[in-house]
């Protein structure tokens, strides 16, 4: 069923306008039960959504996206509204009028020992608060066929609107978890044998590796720090290898999104 919504008060978009708080609390987004909404911007990504298997709210849309859409929205027990561009551009906020935007339910929070049991390649994010560049790091794990994200509590949400309209949905082919401790996550990862590849321009004592020349047989996890202090002394003295990326005279780093998809490149 298709509902055509013609008022943009219409209390059923109130949740196209929440804030990322009101959508999911801190508590939510760090729970193993699927509690909390996302909100997934434009048709590729609720298409990639609802593939992946993502329960609707309320999907919002142009007739012919409604059409594409309602089926499996009304299968998995949500609801489909359809209306003009105008109301559509003054409920995103962002100026345009999406084509469709959804309302989803978190899915169950996957736990570090699953997702670390389950892959072979996986990529550790560690104060990474950037929502674009966690998003972007997302897009790159998909493509280059990394198997998930470990995230410290502070890094930004993989599921925030801007993550995922940057990831364009591909986070969705991704497993993710949530670690409280650096230090203990690399420590689990080597004794599920993983090597560890912490990216740094330099260390003091010990020596950093140039990514090109780095050889690994068998699982591994590549390590990312934020862009202003990268990683703390104590998690770089734990990773089994440094590597860095030559850069330029000049030049001192890479964005993390950036970096990230080179050193994906270059350990597949």
């Amino acid at each position: 069923m298709i509902v055509t919504i013609d008022d943009a008060l219409d209390p059923r978009l109130n949740a196209f306008r929440w804030r990322e708080r009101q959508l999911t609390t801190i508590a939510q987004r760090k729970s193993a039960l699927n509690e909390g909404l996302f909100i997934a911007e434009g048709d590729l990504v609720v298409h990639r959504a609802l593939e992946a298997g993502c329960v609707p709210d309320v999907v919002l849309c142009d007739p012919k996206c409604a059409t594409e859409f309602s089926d499996a929205v009304h299968t998995a027990g949500g609801a489909t509204l359809v209306a003009s561009a105008d109301i559509r551009r003054e409920v995103t906020g962002l100026g345009v009028p999406l084509d469709a935007i959804g309302v989803f339910r978190r899915p169950p929070l996957v736990s570090t020992g699953d997702l670390i049991a389950q892959s072979t390649r996986l990529i550790v994010l560690d104060c990474v608060d950037n929502p674009s560049n966690v998003g972007s790091i997302a897009r790159t794990a998909a493509a280059l066929g990394w198997d998930g994200l470990l995230l410290d509590s502070t890094s930004s949400d993989p599921l925030s609107r801007r993550a995922l309209r940057v990831s364009m949905g591909t986070t969705f082919k991704l497993g993710f978890a949530r670690f409280a401790s650096t230090n203990e996550i690399l420590a689990q990862l080597h004794q599920s044998g993983f090597a560890t590849i912490g990216l740094t321009p330099h260390h003091e004592s010990r020596e950093v590796t140039n990514l090109r020349s780095i050889q690994i047989e068998g699982k591994r996890a590549l390590v990312l720090g934020s862009e202003r202090q990268g990683l703390s002394d104590a998690s770089l003295e734990l990773c089994t290898q440094l590597a860095n990326i030559t850069m330029a005279d000049g030049v001192d780093s890479l964005n993390v999104a950036s970096a990230s998809a080179i050193a994906c490149f270059a350990l597949l």
